[in-house]
């Protein structure tokens, strides 16, 4: 057999990952995942190895909850036909490839650059002589917005062409910030530095990336969290899901100029941040999770408190959500703005939210389980309209679903008490790949070993990586006034895309 299929979280020494010529890796990716709606990539990339560069390709079974894994090794040099051809939820995989190593394709649709990273091959390549795609017509025009945004945002770039209002094409130029952080990974050789990057991947997705490099490491060093570790971690993932869903809601409120909507939301995320700060000392929950250990350990008057603040927070989100979804100038700029259908989402490799908008269901707590998700029997929330609306209804449910598992779990305590720190030393010669569902859809960390167990190797993929695309092909026929809700109903990050 010509790949290897495993778990979520589960290590293998990288030479049982099978290795095989160009074409053979090419025929096998491609096929896997022609015409299989339960099949996607979740991780494709390169590493330099003497003088060759391995590329390893990581592609999700979601019925069979397997992983497979294939590699090939190809010079920099080479001139390689393209997965994207056949497959265009590859290109930006590939295109990474690309920028990173100076391999070439014949035949990808869109070679540019991803990020400008600082140790990319081709250094002449510059966001000032970004080749963007345009149109030469004197009927149409161009529409530049950002990388400085009005709002107190990160900067990206949206170069728009429009035909009077309508939109009819948008490209979003990224990498203004890239920090290096997968370098960084492997330059600190602390545990404690390497939580801390993972912490600061995405502001808004401290629990997701902090999660999925604890579980990595863990799973690195043959270490298995217990109990009462996977309850704090489920518990945080959820409250972070809350968290930032309300708080979408008021900027969606916000961006259609529904003040009592943006007032409310705004309101009710604040107790819910401000006991994160309650339970770990910090209101985006840096220093909350951690490999090997539960530094914070949750009491049962912390479950009191939590109580206490969802019994306020309920009654108080659902009229507000009654009152948004009734009220017809909001439900005029939501319904059958920035559509996709289901064909298109499953054709660029959407995940998450946006991919469970319009009836794909993608999700990991799901697909490819972990911490207590089992036992909470978790059941991803579709709708099937794959616009604005679609992407609040689900913000919606989502968080009154978050707090049904939320009081599960306070029903389910774990006994008190501090877990001794556990010394974690990794494996020599191994992969590790580790999956979370963050509240914007899949998180995917990885990472290679070397025979002393030194990491040389660390990958991070963002949700955001895959929903760009996604986004720039919503607002399509759209006119241009409905980017900003648009734009928000998504809420990509940048800084989870450039690293």
């Amino acid at each position: 057999m010509n790949y290897i299929i495993i778990k979520n979280h589960q290590s293998v020494p990288v030479s049982s990952i099978p290795e095989m010529s160009y074409q053979l890796f090419f025929d096998l990716n491609t096929s896997l995942t022609e015409d299989h709606p339960d099949r996607h990539c979740v991780l494709y990339f390169g590493y330099r190895e003497e003088n060759s560069v391995h590329l390893i390709s990581c592609i999700a079974d979601d019925f069979q909850q397997n992983i497979i894994v294939s590699s090939s090794k190809v010079s920099s040099d080479d001139l390689l036909n393209s997965f994207s051809a056949k497959n265009i939820s590859f290109e930006r995989f590939e295109r990474e490839i690309h920028e990173n190593f100076g391999i070439n394709y014949t035949d990808h649709p869109w070679l540019k650059p991803v990020r400008y990273a600082e140790n990319r091959a081709d250094k002449s390549q510059t966001i000032n002589n970004y080749p963007f795609y345009n149109i030469d017509s004197e009927e149409l025009h161009e529409v530049g917005v950002g990388p400085v945004h009005a709002g107190i945002i990160e900067p990206g770039h949206f170069r728009f062409v429009c035909n009077g209002e309508q939109v009819l094409h948008l490209e979003i130029q990224l990498g203004y910030q890239h920090r290096g952080i997968e370098q960084l990974f492997i330059e600190k050789d602390k545990l404690i530095q390497r939580i801390t990057l993972a912490e600061s991947i995405a502001g808004d997705s401290v629990v997701g990336h902090s999660t999925a490099f604890a579980y990595l490491w863990e799973s690195l060093c043959g270490n298995t969290p217990g109990y009462e570790t996977l309850f704090s971690r489920t518990l945080a993932q959820e409250l972070e899901r809350i968290a930032i869903h309300t708080g979408d809601l008021s900027a969606i409120c916000t961006d259609v100029a529904y003040q009592l909507g943006s007032s409310v939301f705004g309101r009710l995320r604040t107790p819910i941040i401000n006991f994160i700060q309650e339970w770990c000392g910090n209101r985006l929950s840096k220093g909350l999770i951690r490999s090997g250990n539960n530094p914070f350990p949750f009491t049962k008057v912390l479950a009191g408190r939590l109580t206490k603040v969802l019994d306020a927070f309920e009654p108080d989100f659902i009229e507000m959500n009654r009152e948004l979804s009734t009220l017809p100038s909001t439900l005029s700029r939501f319904e059958r703005t920035g559509m996709l259908k289901y064909e298109k989402l499953l054709s660029i490799g959407t995940v998450g939210m946006s991919a469970r908008m319009n009836a794909l269901p993608r999700d990991i707590r799901t697909t490819h389980p972990y911490g207590l998700y089992p036992e909470l029997k978790h059941e991803p929330i579709l709708k099937h309209h794959g616009d604005v609306y679609s992407r609040v209804q689900i913000r919606r449910e989502e968080v009154l679903q978050s707090i049904a598992y939320i009081r599960y779990l306070l029903n389910n305590l774990p006994e008190e008490g501090l877990i001794e720190d556990k010394i974690l030393t990794p494996r020599p010669d191994s992969f590790t790949l580790s999956l979370t569902e963050g509240w914007r859809g899949e998180i995917c960390h990885a990472a290679i070993t070397d025979g002393e167990g030194k990491l040389i190797t660390y990958k991070v993929k963002d949700p955001s990586f895959h929903n760009w695309l996604a986004l720039a092909l919503a607002v399509r026929n759209n006119e241009i006034s409905d980017f900003p809700v648009s734009n928000k109903s998504f809420d990509l990050s940048y800084s989870g895309h450039d690293l």
